[in-house]
Parts: structure tokens; sequence; C-alpha cells
């Protein structure tokens, strides 16, 4: 580990877990559709406080605004009203504290692991020395288990070494706020959960805030310190569930916990409503 790694475990370590580091406040967001002449409310009055090193999972119908608030949290999508603060400061763009992990891997084709995973510092001043970012870009390379890939083109990997890459573009720079837009959806089950435990273990370490987006119950629960449920659009906040479970929970064969169960009976009985609601409100049968 780099000694800059290193420093920032260390003051992640100490990084005081009741400090706000995300707040929404009466948050309502959405899209321009120019070619239909339409306004789309994707989010409406959310108010939502993540606390420094939590990891906060959101869950709920297609099109429910998670996406959008995610979006909001990074800079990429301004509120129609409303405010997200990132540690006390309103946001008005992107910003070198948070970095996103996408569904879609996003990698270039003509880079190597290396090279795609360095564009972090290319598209910002880190002041980093070249030394310094190739020590970095080393760390992390290994901490997600690609070494040996340095070199190896997308091409050459499977989807969840794919997303492997990614994750370590997103964690390279050291963002205080890693977001993540259902980054295991296009990999099979058995990679699915492998990359589940590799995450949370990653994030133990980095000790960064997490925001999560997923259609899972099941990953939700696995990952999360709360699961947020967003219901169908415009999206809210129908509940905020506290998942007080031990980690490391793949480790702990949490899913053969009474509470476990118990967890994801009571958010599926209120993801369910939400899902049929929105089926209802765009007049889809099944």
């Amino acid at each position: 580990m780099t000694a800059r790694a290193g420093d920032l475990a260390a003051r992640q370590r100490d990084f005081d877990r009741n400090a706000p580091v995300i707040v929404a406040e009466e948050l309502t967001a959405g899209y321009e559709i120019y070619r239909d002449n339409l306004r789309l409310t994707a989010l409406s009055d959310i108010n939502l406080t993540i606390y420094g090193g939590e990891f906060v999972a959101l869950v709920g119908p297609s099109g429910c605004g998670k996406t959008t608030f995610a979006n909001v949290i990074a800079g990429l999508v301004s509120p129609w009203s409303g405010r997200v603060l990132v540690k006390g400061k309103p946001v008005t763009g992107p910003g070198a504290d948070r970095a996103m992990v996408f569904q879609d891997y996003a990698l270039f084709p003509w880079r190597t692991v290396d090279a795609n995973i360095r564009l972090a510092f290319e598209l910002q001043n880190s002041g980093l020395s070249k030394a310094e970012i190739g020590q970095r870009v080393a760390h992390y390379i290994s901490l997600v288990g690609l070494d040996g890939f340095e070199k190896a083109y997308p091409y050459e990997l499977s989807g969840g070494m794919k997303q492997r890459v990614g994750i370590a573009r997103a964690l390279v720079s050291e963002p205080d706020i890693l977001l993540a837009d259902e980054p295991f959806a296009a990999v099979d089950a058995m990679t699915r959960e492998a990359m589940q435990s590799e995450l949370e273990q990653v994030v133990s370490r980095t000790g960064q805030t997490v925001v999560f987006i997923t259609h899972s119950i099941d990953e939700a629960i696995m990952l999360g310190d709360r699961v947020a449920v967003i219901t169908h659009r415009p999206g809210t906040i129908k509940e905020v569930v506290v998942i007080d479970l031990p980690r490391p929970r793949f480790q702990h064969d949490v899913k053969a916990l009474p509470e476990y169960s118990s967890l994801r009976e009571h958010i599926w009985d209120l993801v369910k409503d939400e899902v049929l609601g929105a089926k209802a409100a765009t007049g889809v049968t099944q």
C-alpha cells in the first residue's frame, strides 16, 4: 500500500460516522424531453441524510428516480427545487470528491486495464507525480484482484473483470463518495455474488461513503447499512430500513439468519406495492 493510500485509510478509520456527508433537502428533479415538449419529474421532495462511511442502497421500481438521485449527487443533474449538500456545501457540478461506477463498464476498448484506470488522473489535476500515479494505480489494481492483467484490453476480460476495472477507476482518485448505478446487473449470478463480496471488502478497507443503486433486494441487504425504498415515479422515499446484520456479511452466512428473512420480506412488501403501482400508472399488464 502506498503512503498516500495508508494516510487515507487512517483518516477514514477516524472518520466521524455521525457527521452527515450527503444531505438531500426537499429535492425535486427530473428531465426535459424536448422532442415531446415534456417535463418529466423523476424525484419529488426527497429528504435523506447519509453519514460518513455509510453504505446506503436504493431500491425501487424501474423509472422511480434512483439514477437521477445519484446523478444529482454526482453533479450531473441540477435540482428543480430543493438541494443536495455534500459535506455541508450545495452540489453545483462534478467534483473529485465523488466518483461513479456505471452499469455498462464504460471502458475504452483501445486502452489497457492500466490505461483505463489512469484515465481518472487525465480528467483532473491531481497534483501527483507520474511515479505517485503509477503507485496509486498499481495499488488499486491489486485491491480489486487484477494483478497480472495490467496490460490486458477489455475484450480480453470477463464481465466481472471489466467491472473490477470500473471500480478501480472510481476508487483510484480516492473520492470520499462512491456512487454505483447497478454495477453488477450485467454479470452472471455467481460472478455477481463474488463481486458483492469483493466490494464489501474493498469498502471496508477504504471507508468510503457509498450510494448503491440496485433492483435486487438480496443485494441491497447483503451490502447496505440502510436500504432506502423509493416509490414509483415521481420517486419519494417510502421507508429507510436499517440493516443490522453482522459484517463481513459474506463470511457470516447472514442469509441463514432469521433476521435476514424478516428484512427481505419487509422490503419486498414495500417494493411490491410500488412495482404494481408503477405498472398501473403506465398501463402495463401481465
